[in-house]
């Protein structure tokens, strides 16, 4: 069967929809599970890890990983649609993510750089074939196909929100290689149910579900909103499970769902004589050390064996000082871009975008003004995303740094002076006097390094006049800060459908606002969320410490906003791009998401702090005004980029003529 065909409706169905797209929804969950639990961990590794990065280094190494992510799934859908077909990708892919997790518990510098490679290559043979996997469970036409794709993005965000929770909580506190270690026995899961008969996948679609919600009730902080968010989390992946279990008893996922476009042809002779779908596989494997040394930043050639820096830290400082310098940023910016990852990067964006241009110019009028739109959107998107993606970089650090991750309720009392103490050391103790010697960030990270194996050590502590008031805490008081990256996919679990049902309900009354518009909501949420930042670092504690509700109100406003971009973009490039050009476009849609992280990575250094290891950045006082300045700004240019985008909608809106006849087919979820 040739994969452009979908698959016939199947006789019986779960809740109305083929079996296959449960089992799909509980592989993507697995998948993203592993990567988002990488994502959470990824940053506070490298510098707190044996690699002791400094901040700027391990940001660098994050912002090329991170975009050649989103990079090569361009290649991985190509190289499916034209040979492998999308089942076969998403097995390759899940083996290559699965050793790279697996390699992330060496620690070897060498070793760490090539699980990354792993991981790139996989991503891109997994994350765009499964999607397609999707849609071709439905027979060309169906009208059930959005709301499919609607609940295989909660199965995405599901993953999205487990992995901070589970991966990162057991990462920071018990040790970086046990949470690699779970990334890596989720993405196994995950795979297995491609390949594995249907009673051995069944138990381990309701075990690992099992598994997994009773360690989101043992491995915990103790506090109420932690609880709850565990709770909720752990209730919803039982109830998928037992929902997928159901529905591999009773078919699963057809073997011809991304099938071959063409059996006979992989089988013939290709590179060196190989069989067309091993020389696929063979080039995914070499492209791994490859694609590792553009992570590293090229840095085995450089006479210290460091990438160049990304930010200088004078600059930094000039910048600070002087934040209108917006000419003066723009040329650092191009100059970064030149790096190896950014090169690559660069060439990779102008040839899609030049292709994309060139083709629109030969198309008739509307179908050529439609395109427009889709190019106009898709830079103002780059916008957002360069700056919604600091989650993962600077968000992690400011709230690893500044948000009062402690609740507790026994403090220090005055006839407890002089005292010496037999105490668990977490932020609380951070900025107060043991003694004589002032308890630092860097002293903290020292002591967790220093007994990773017992994450409940104790210390002797001398309390000192200025401890009057300080919390004494143990380390189930504290919230890692790595969990705090759940906040964006809980929030989409629990409004997407509300806002899918918003723009229902007006667009029965024809009050839907337009795409353009949307997109211009987006930016300008994104922008609020950071003002929200900007304002609780203003309103720090005497020790540099910020509320955790100025996180929450940002991440929501973030997570609503996304809502206003990633779904719309994908449907507006199925709607507006002609039917013989929409995976070229979808392809550069995700190609701009992979160089708006690389911009991302640049605007994270603007809030670095000169450090080595886990940093001199010695107490909360001493980064909050950097990451509010840096907030701020952020702040200001997004919302003025919102205004910009809305003094288009008019144009844009003429552009995609709307009461013409759509020429685009549908696409698939993100």
């Amino acid at each position: 069967m040739s994969q452009t065909q979908a698959v016939p409706a199947p006789e019986s169905t779960t809740f109305g929809h083929p079996h296959g797209l449960f089992v799909l929804f509980f592989a993507e969950l697995w998948e993203r599970f592993s990567y988002y639990g990488m994502r959470a961990l990824l940053v506070l590794y490298m510098m707190k890890g044996f690699l002791q990065y400094e901040e700027w280094h391990a940001k660098t190494v994050y912002g090329a990983y991170t975009a050649l992510v989103y990079m090569t799934p361009f290649f991985g859908g190509l190289l499916a649609d034209r040979l492998l077909g999308a089942r076969r990708a998403v097995i390759l892919g899940g083996l290559l993510m699965a050793a790279g997790h697996l390699l992330m518990t060496a620690q070897e510098p060498t070793w760490f750089y090539l699980a990354l490679g792993l991981l790139i290559a996989g991503n891109g043979f997994f994350k765009p074939n499964i999607s397609t996997m999707v849609g071709r469970l439905y027979p060309a036409g169906s009208h059930k196909k959005d709301g499919a794709f609607t609940i295989f993005y909660m199965g995405v965000n599901l993953g999205a929100a487990l992995a901070p929770l589970l991966c990162g909580y057991v990462g920071e506190t018990y040790g970086w290689h046990y949470g690699f270690g779970l990334a890596t026995i989720g993405m196994l899961s995950g795979l297995a149910m491609f390949v594995a008969p249907t009673l051995v996948t069944q138990v381990l679609i309701l075990g690992s579900a099992l598994a997994s919600a009773w360690g989101l009730w043992r491995y915990k902080p103790d506090n109420a909103l932690s609880i709850g968010l565990n709770a909720v989390i752990g209730v919803a992946l039982v109830v998928a499970g037992l929902i997928a279990w159901r529905a591999i008893g009773r078919g699963g996922v057809p073997e011809d769902a991304g099938a071959p476009p063409d059996r006979q042809r992989l089988a013939q002779p290709g590179l060196l004589g190989l069989r067309r779908d091993w020389t696929v596989y063979l080039l995914a494997l070499l492209a791994v050390p490859v694609l590792a040394l553009f992570v590293s930043g090229f840095a085995s050639f450089t006479s210290d064996g460091l990438p160049a820096k990304l930010v200088s830290e004078d600059l930094v400082a000039e910048m600070k000082a002087d934040p209108g310098r917006l000419v003066q940023i723009a040329a650092v910016v191009v100059e970064e871009i030149s790096r190896p990852a950014g090169l690559l990067l660069l060439v990779g964006g102008i040839g899609a975008a030049l292709y994309v241009l060139v083709s629109s110019l030969r198309l008739e009028r509307i179908a050529r003004q439609r395109m427009f739109v889709v190019m106009t959107l898709t830079f103002f998107s780059v916008m957002f995303w360069a700056f919604f993606e600091q989650a993962g970089s600077s968000l992690n650090l400011f709230a690893d740094r500044n948000i009062q991750r402690v609740n507790a309720e026994r403090a220090v009392t005055a006839d407890m002076v002089g005292q010496v103490l037999r105490l668990q050391p977490t932020q609380a103790q951070v900025g107060y006097h043991d003694g004589t010697e002032l308890f630092t960030l860097t002293r903290l990270d020292e002591l967790r390094a220093d007994h990773e194996k017992q994450p409940d050590f104790e210390v002797d502590w001398t309390v000192a006049p200025d401890n009057v008031g300080m919390v004494l805490a143990v380390r189930e008081d504290e919230t890692p800060a790595s969990t705090y990256q759940a906040f964006n996919a809980a929030f989409i679990l629990a409004f997407g459908l509300l806002l899918t049902m918003l723009w229902a309900f007006l667009d029965a009354r024809g009050w839907e606002p337009s795409t353009p518009t949307k997109f211009g909501l987006g930016i300008l949420q994104v922008g609020l969320g950071f003002g929200a930042f900007w304002w609780g670092a203003q309103q720090h504690d005497a020790r540099g410490l910020v509320a955790l509700s100025w996180l929450v109100w940002g991440y929501l406003l973030h997570t609503t906003g996304e809502l206003c971009i990633s779904p719309v973009g994908l449907s507006m490039v199925s709607k507006l791009a002609p039917r013989r050009m929409v995976s070229t476009v979808m392809g550069t849609w995700f190609l701009a998401i992979a160089f708006a992280q690389y911009l991302a990575a640049i605007i994270s250094q603007f809030t670095g702090v000169s450090s080595g290891g886990s940093g001199e950045a010695a107490l909360p006082l001493d980064t909050v005004a950097s990451y509010g300045d840096v907030f701020g700004n952020i702040a200001l240019t997004a919302i003025g980029t919102s205004l910009v985008v809305f003094a288009l909608v008019p144009l844009l809106k003429k552009w995609m003529h709307e009461d013409q006849p759509a020429e685009g087919a549908p696409a698939g979820g993100h």
